[in-house]
């Protein structure tokens, strides 16, 4: 029964790891519906601010992602 508790928790965490990738996904999906509004009349540097907020927002999601990776491999 012992030799069988390290492999359930192995189990276990990788159901947990593929879940929270899921619900983070979710999350900014979710988040990214609300942002997806157009607005009128926006000039060229609001078009450029956006473009750039998303590249940040694109760069925080993988740091996020690849940290959570980390912590559960870690974690074994």
């Amino acid at each position: 029964m012992e030799d069988d508790l390290p492999e359930a928790v192995k189990k276990c965490l990788d159901i947990l790891e593929e879940n929270v990738e899921i619900l983070a996904n979710l999350e900014y999906d979710l988040n990214d519906e609300n942002e997806d509004e157009m607005t009128a009349d926006m000039q060229l540097h609001d078009l450029y601010d956006m473009a750039e907020d998303v590249s940040e927002s694109s760069k925080l999601k993988r740091a996020e992602s690849n940290f959570m990776r980390r912590q559960t491999e870690d974690s074994l």
